[in-house]
């Protein structure tokens, strides 16, 4: 029995230094992250012809005098355009 009792507590010994050396571990792991790169503000924004997001005209792309939040949305618009010529 008192074998028992001297394993639990060596046990829970263990487990806690465990765990404070983690937490440890992880809040030096947070305090060494780089910060987030600065937000730019003032920008113009433009709104996406597919989605109709807003996004910043500096991150945008731009076809035809349209506006596209990604290659995939301005593919996908031709795409649809194309697919409305065909059926006219």
């Amino acid at each position: 029995m008192n074998l028992l009792i001297i394993r639990l507590i060596i046990f829970a010994v263990l487990l806690y230094a465990g765990l404070k050396l983690y937490g440890m571990y992880r809040q030096r792991m947070l305090s060494h992250q780089q910060p987030p790169p600065p937000r730019h503000e003032g920008g113009k924004m433009v709104r996406c012809r597919w989605c109709e997001v807003h996004v910043p005209e500096d991150e945008a792309l731009r076809d035809n005098e349209q506006w596209f939040c990604s290659s995939a949305h301005r593919d996908r618009f031709q795409q649809e355009q194309q697919d409305k010529e065909n059926r006219d």
